[in-house]
């Protein structure tokens, strides 16, 4: 099977540092330290794409447009993008029999 070698992506001493720290971190959303962990690895001159979407449980494109991303925005690319629409907000809790706060 004939592949395309990838384009490696060129991380600073910084940026590794930043990237490791937040896969560490245990506090971080999943999804934000998985990104983390491609970006690592797309470093790396022997990664096989396949073999990385494969182990992810992603497709290619997903990781191909992660490295973009990446070329474009630097380490912010492992934080959620703005989406459009109108902003979630959380409704006030149900008022209880004499207009208290609804609290259990």
């Amino acid at each position: 099977m004939r592949r395309r070698p990838p384009r490696l992506v060129h991380l600073s001493p910084e940026e590794v540092t930043h990237l490791r720290a937040l896969v560490r971190d245990g506090r971080i959303e999943q999804r934000i330290a998985r990104r983390a962990r491609i970006l690592l690895a797309m470093s790396e001159p022997d990664t096989i794409v396949s073999e990385l979407a494969e182990r992810f449980e992603l497709d290619r494109t997903t990781i191909w447009a992660l490295c973009r991303r990446f070329e474009r925005w630097g380490v912010a690319a492992v934080d959620d993008a703005p989406r459009p629409g109108r902003p979630r907000r959380l409704s006030p809790p149900p008022t209880g029999r004499g207009g208290a706060a609804g609290v259990l």
